[in-house]
């Protein structure tokens, strides 16, 4: 695993951390590689209850892809594994049944912005910046990401976004519903802690029907599934956190949930 990406966990929560501030975390297909791999290592860990993906040095969550690295394997006719490579690793990180938070600091640019789509909640600092120059670069936005741009900010300023290739600061970006908070820089890491360990404290398999479920609702009709969808119900329906959180209300406590 490549060191420009951290992986750790601590108390119920899988980080990821962007370690490439010299180039405000671009993203390589070695980055996206390391990416994949640690949501496929969370997944398959109970204890991590969900994951929380950052960008390191403080001045950018991620500006977006390497373009240095795209132009090189352009140059050697390698354009089509550099998407291969890139899209296979992104879905990876779209299998991730558990809540994922973006905390964002700086530039959240292009591609950095469409790795924080993939985000269930994005909360940022009052310094940060959103855009999505594809437009000056002659680059189309991938379309999955201009689905998710759009269901959040609406259709006009999506168009606004991509015609323009303008650069949005944090408080813009909240009034659109592109954020869920936004806190100064310095309460940032606070911040996002208290939501993340609210949530830590939550019943996972509800979490897990409640995320799957408002994706495929809001997602395409063709592709829901409403025998998942009720089976994701009726674990929830037969499980021992339901009897726990049952009993820890009537005994006026909090619940201990496992996942069962």
């Amino acid at each position: 695993m490549t060191d420009l990406v951290l992986v750790r966990k601590a108390d119920g929560i899988g980080w990821i951390t962007l370690n490439n501030a010299a180039k405000r975390n671009a993203i390589t297909l070695a980055m996206w590689d390391a990416m994949a791999a640690a949501v496929t290592d969370f997944m398959a860990d109970d204890a991590v209850r969900l994951v929380v993906m950052t960008g390191a040095g403080g001045k950018s969550f991620a500006a977006g892809a390497d373009i240095g690295e795209m132009e090189r394997m352009r140059a050697e006719g390698r354009a089509a594994e550099y998407t291969a490579r890139a899209t296979a690793a992104r879905a990876v990180l779209d299998t991730l049944e558990k809540p994922l938070i973006a905390m964002i600091q700086g530039h959240c640019i292009g591609g950095g912005l469409a790795l924080a789509l993939r985000a269930d909640l994005r909360v940022a600092s009052e310094d940060s910046v959103f855009g999505v120059p594809a437009s000056k670069l002659g680059i189309a936005y991938a379309t999955w990401s201009l689905e998710r741009l759009t269901a959040l900010v609406g259709p006009g300023f999506a168009k606004e976004m991509l015609f323009t290739g303008t650069n949005y600061p944090a408080d813009i970006a909240f009034a659109r519903g592109l954020l869920n908070r936004v806190v100064p820089a310095a309460d940032l890491e606070d911040a996002v802690m208290e939501f993340a360990r609210i949530i830590a404290r939550n019943a996972p398999l509800s979490m897990r029907a409640a995320k799957i479920t408002i994706d495929q609702v809001g997602g395409d009709p063709a592709l829901r599934d409403p025998a998942r969808i009720a089976a994701l119900s009726q674990a929830c329906a037969e499980s021992d956190d339901l009897k726990e959180g049952q009993a820890a209300f009537r005994e006026k406590r909090r619940p201990s949930f496992k996942g069962q």
